[in-house]
């Protein structure tokens, strides 16, 4: 099978979707032999060092435009880019990432005869609730494809609602996952009361790291909290944690690689999870869990499933209702350890390769089927 696929990103380990590509087309190098190859469509600059799975990198030239009066021309700068790269090679199937955004709507247009597969990955769902423009790209990346791979039942819904329930028919639920077989330091739960807490993440209003910083005050015991990350609420939490009075409480790292966040897990006694809204899957919890962590999550829809029932759940956006969960570990350190062990047990379900393999075979499927595409 070969492959054309992309995001119009850098081509760099520093945001989920990357590194999930990364995971994903490695594991199906790995199963798929010398007759599976990946063409990756992504923007300047590139890792040299990372082995990110993908058999030839394609820079697009083409200068990023977000949502706007600029976006259509960035759209046909790209479709042009594709065709051109598209008419000189030879593949089979075009996964088209992130509904919508920039480059998915560029494959979606260049197919002409080639089968799209498209995948949603969140972000691009947020962006068509919130603008008209996002959701008319959307719906027609999911119009011109003829199967769109979702992590959840949740996700489905929520594509399904954008697209009017018009294309029930195409959504296929793969559970995303992570490359267990590099999990190696896990955190051994201890009896200390007073926890170390991880939040990492990108730092934007929806997930709500706000919530996690204003619970500290809540709680009956001093926990300490460690945020990783960068983005445009790091600002506001800087000052809001001054405001509090938990500078001796709470420290700031910047974005993490994976593999320095999997060295930190096991220096942590929970990792705190605090999305409001739309969460494509809750990938980072996942890899917690992993390692030992157990996970104290936001209830919104598809994540219960995703994380089950060894986690702890609060009411979302509430800081009252986290430090009371955050406590609840805090005083029973047995059910510390069980969370941990069913968090391991849990983790295990979600390897990458059982991803790769799904995602095979809906490229399979959708290459031996006639089904007529909207185009």
């Amino acid at each position: 099978m070969r492959i054309a696929t992309g995001i119009d990103l850098p081509l760099a380990p520093s945001a989920g979707s990357p590194i999930l590509c990364g995971d994903v087309y490695r594991a199906l190098r790995r199963t798929g032999g010398a007759g599976l190859r990946t063409t990756f469509f992504c923007l300047p600059p590139v890792t040299p060092d990372w082995d990110h799975g993908f058999t030839e990198i394609v820079v697009c030239e083409s200068v990023k435009q977000p949502y706007g009066p600029e976006f259509p021309a960035y759209v046909d700068a790209l479709t042009d880019e594709v065709s051109r790269h598209l008419a000189r090679a030879d593949h089979d199937v075009i996964h088209a990432q992130h509904l919508g955004f920039g480059l998915s709507l560029a494959f979606s247009r260049a197919a002409t005869d080639l089968p799209v597969v498209s995948i949603a990955h969140g972000t691009d769902v947020i962006s068509a609730l919130a603008s008209a423009q996002a959701r008319a790209a959307l719906v027609e990346v999911v119009e011109r494809s003829a199967a769109v791979v979702v992590p959840n039942t949740a996700l489905r819904d929520r594509v399904d609602e954008v697209t009017g329930g018009r294309f029930g028919d195409r959504l296929d639920i793969v559970p995303w996952g992570i490359p267990l077989h590099r999990v190696a330091r896990r955190h051994v739960p201890g009896a200390n009361r007073v926890l170390n807490l991880l939040h990492a993440g990108r730092l934007v209003e929806n997930k709500s790291t706000r919530t996690a910083l204003e619970s500290l005050p809540l709680t009956r015991y001093p926990h300490r909290l460690t945020i990783a990350g960068d983005g445009e609420e790091l600002p506001w939490l800087r000052r809001r944690t001054v405001e509090l009075g938990l500078s001796d409480r709470v420290d700031f790292l910047p974005f993490l690689t994976r593999e320095e966040l999997w060295r930190r897990f096991a220096d942590h006694d929970a990792f705190v999870f605090t999305t409001r809204g739309i969460e494509a899957f809750g990938l980072v919890a996942v890899e917690a869990q992993a390692h030992g962590l157990p996970v104290v999550h936001s209830e919104i829809p598809g994540l219960s499933r995703t994380l089950g029932p060894a986690a702890v759940p609060f009411r979302p956006g509430d800081p009252a209702a986290l430090a009371a969960a955050i406590d609840l570990l805090a005083d029973d350190p047995a059910a510390r350890r069980e969370a941990s062990a069913q968090g391991l047990r849990n983790a295990a379900t979600f390897d990458v390769a059982r991803t790769a393999d799904r995602v095979a075979e809906v490229s399979r499927r959708v290459l031996s089927s006639a089904r007529p595409v909207a185009r």
